[in-house]
């Protein structure tokens, strides 16, 4: 009778094995829809940002972004600028040869000075042109030409240096009889203007700057010689071979004035 038992139970633990083998290679079960997957520990990825539409900064936006984080204001193209001041000029302060008698006209002075210019801008270098105008009191002087800068970016402050150089017009003499017939008779004095200078800048805004400049300039002057004041020039007490005959003189100016901008 236990050798029977011993038959039974041995069998039914023969036939339970393959079951269970069966059940443990059996591949995972899939939660139902609407499961919570943290429920066993378990947690899916975050999903990885993407943008779509997102290109590569062009080159222009490269350059709009780095002048913006150096001064704050962005990239600029065109620029008006206009100034008064002040102005010590000397026509003979470096030669001297029958420009003006200085007994009459006097050869030096300090006068008012007005300009305006324009120009455009290519990163931190302009380009451009500008008008002067000095009236002193017994002549005005009109220069116009062309001039390059460098300016520096340091937030709302900008610093500049300039070279130009043009043309030089000496004229509309006044303050006595003798400069009377001066203007009377169209003398005039004409040659190159160079000038170097430098001044500040302060944006108000990002197209409104107000600041400050100081610039030197050098005058090459010559005159034709004028027949028609000779008799004017002895009456005047003058000598009449100062308008008869050519003259010339190289001239010296140094002007500080205030400076309203604008900036595209």
């Amino acid at each position: 009778m236990k050798c029977c038992l011993a038959i039974v139970c041995a069998s039914f633990a023969l036939l339970g094995f393959p079951a269970h083998a069966r059940a443990d290679d059996a591949p995972p079960a899939t939660p139902p829809a609407g499961a919570d997957l943290e429920s066993g520990g378990l947690k899916p990825p975050e999903p990885i940002a993407s943008d779509a539409n997102s290109t590569p900064p062009a080159p222009e936006a490269q350059l709009d972004l780095a002048d913006k984080e150096d001064s704050g204001r962005g990239l600029s193209f065109v620029w008006l600028k206009a100034d008064a001041g002040g102005e010590y000029l000397g026509l003979h302060s470096l030669k001297s040869n029958q420009l003006v008698d200085s007994v009459d006209v006097k050869s030096k002075g300090l006068g008012a000075v007005y300009g305006a210019g324009l120009g455009v801008r290519l990163l931190v270098f302009t380009f451009g042109a500008r008008f002067r105008l000095g009236n002193f009191e017994d002549w005005q002087v009109w220069t116009l030409g062309g001039e390059a800068g460098l300016r520096i970016p340091l937030g709302r402050w900008e610093p500049y240096v300039t070279l130009g150089a043009g043309y030089a017009s000496l004229g509309d003499f006044k303050g006595s009889d003798l400069a009377a017939s001066l203007k009377a008779a169209n003398v005039k004095a004409t040659g190159l203007d160079a000038l170097a200078g430098g001044g500040v800048d302060y944006y108000l805004t990002n197209t409104l700057s107000l600041g400050a400049n100081l610039t030197g300039e050098v005058l090459f002057l010559g005159r034709a010689a004028n027949s028609n004041v000779a008799a004017s020039a002895a009456m005047n007490g003058a000598s009449p071979s100062t308008y008869a005959n050519h003259g010339s003189g190289i001239g010296l100016g140094v002007a500080l004035s205030a400076v309203l901008g604008l900036h595209f």
